[in-house]
């Protein structure tokens, strides 16, 4: 007999609604798996037991009075958020030491918006200090881990919630992005991540967001599960023309449709490439020839696109990306207990000047138009989703021989070296955020020769303006 947490986040859904599994059954099933698997994973920093199963008797009792078709689409879903968005009642930690962690007094955006639809929160997910980093560690509890390697990270800042959904934690659940942060760890994780375009679903929630970068969207076992959720995400209005949606009735729906074939440009090119060359280790290419010839396979035409981009990105991004943590709220008292890396960042932000941030921001404004000029010579955009296979938990802060140890008392402080290793590590992923594009990850790659074996490796797609539901079309097409 299939278990609860075997199911694709879609057949789970339908069970819900049709009364055939109930919403305390599925809490109970994913808080027992939570409780067995969490010390070694690491996926959470707060589990709410008491909140879920008081929410999940609420939703049966709703159950009985209402027809299927009239529940909130996620009816009962378990599910959880990652610990910058705030949850009624709930602790925000932000992955700091430096914050006082007290209960946050309403829903933010996100969880408001999800709670509408039903969703039974089981908790809060793992994240680095204030979702700075592709790796989920902190001095506030221990560092998230991949399931398909323990040793290694799940990658970052949405990293706790790609581990607990690959661990079969939660079905799926939401992720945010502002610089990688849904593609990286589902890279990482084996998982479908999909970043949607600029201003499609609720702004994920982040200390302020001058360049818009931040958004929320889906970490999923398949396709079919991303769409799911982006069903839950955006809406489908009732004056909507067909197409809205990825296609007539939403996401879900439109994945019946085969997409058209499209004009696919393969590109190994990154803005990061002038200030930190790097090379990408033979598995990220093995990745991106398995994607290509899947895409070949499916009939699309995949051709080298030689890209151009301006060797002041760099600069210019990273202004940008750490602007927000020079200006949080934080006790002079306390900007000790912050790691290195937020700590370096923080005191770089406040000597800036408002000019330069300014001057920042117009200079991405003109990046994203040039890039976006170069990318519509193609349908979508391929590329390697991450250039090194998973690190090692503690690789990127220097703690590799401690990463058991936590909190870890003394953390290097060389938080440039740090910096330049993420980069080199997600080298084709802010940029995405800066042109407000769609995006979507899939695992078409495992080290070990089959999926499950190894750690898992993936490409990325990039998409125009409203893409989203043609990225997954395209997911699904290849099988994933």
């Amino acid at each position: 007999m299939t278990e609860l947490h075997e199911l694709p986040a879609v057949a789970l859904q339908d069970q819900l609604r049709q009364g055939k599994v109930s919403a305390t059954e599925a809490a109970a099933h994913f808080l027992a798996r939570i409780e067995q698997q969490n010390p070694l994973l690491g996926a959470f920093i707060t589990v709410t037991a008491d909140q879920a199963m008081e929410q999940a008797r609420a939703a049966d009792r709703r159950r009985p009075h209402a027809p299927a078709e009239e529940l909130p689409l996620l009816h009962g879903m378990p599910l959880a958020f990652k610990d910058l968005t705030d949850v009624a009642g709930v602790v925000t930690t932000h992955g700091s030491a430096a914050l006082d962690h007290k209960p946050a007094l309403s829903d933010g955006p996100l969880a408001a918006l999800l709670r509408e639809r039903g969703v039974v929160p089981l908790g809060k997910t793992q994240v680095p200090e204030f979702g700075l980093t592709a790796y989920s560690e902190n001095r506030i509890a221990p560092p998230s881990r991949n399931p398909y390697a323990l040793s290694r990270s799940s990658g970052g800042s949405s990293g706790g919630t790609a581990a607990a959904v690959a661990a079969g934690l939660l079905p799926f659940a939401p992720g945010t992005d502002g610089g990688g942060s849904i593609r990286i760890p589902a890279a990482a994780c084996g998982l479908v991540g999909l970043k949607p375009g600029r201003g499609l679903v609720p702004a994920g929630e982040s200390l302020g967001d001058p360049a818009r970068l931040v958004v929320a969207g889906p970490i999923a076992r398949t396709s079919a599960d991303a769409a799911l959720m982006m069903d839950a995400l955006v809406p489908v209005p009732e004056s909507a023309s067909p197409g809205r949606g990825g296609g007539e009735g939403g996401y879900l729906a439109g994945l019946k449709e085969e997409p058209p074939k499209l004009r696919i440009g393969v590109t190994l090119d990154s803005p990061w490439s002038g200030t930190f060359p790097f090379s990408p280790e033979q598995e990220a290419l093995e990745a991106l020839e398995a994607g290509r010839k899947l895409l070949e396979h499916a009939g699309h035409a995949v051709a080298e696109a030689g890209i151009r981009y301006d060797n002041r990105y760099p600069d210019a991004f990273t202004t940008a990306w750490t602007a927000p943590v020079g200006s949080a709220r934080i006790n002079p008292h306390r900007e000790l207990l912050l790691a290195p890396l937020t700590r370096t960042f923080r005191r770089r932000a406040q000597q800036r000047s408002p000019a330069k941030l300014f001057e920042a921001l117009a200079f991405l404004r003109t990046f994203q138009q040039d890039t976006l000029t170069q990318y519509a010579q193609w349908d979508l955009m391929l590329m390697p989703a991450l250039a090194q296979t998973p690190r090692p938990v503690g690789w990127f802060t220097g703690t590799m021989h401690g990463a058991d140890r936590w909190p870890a008392a003394q953390w290097p402080g060389d938080a440039d070296g740090d910096y330049r290793k993420q980069c080199e590590y997600a080298p084709w992923s802010s940029m995405v955020n800066v042109c407000g594009l769609p995006a979507i990850t899939l695992p078409v790659h495992w080290t070990g020769g089959h999926a499950g074996q190894g750690v898992p490796m993936g490409i990325q797609l990039v998409g125009p303006m409203g893409s989203e539901a043609l990225l997954l079309r395209v997911g699904n097409q290849l099988g994933y």
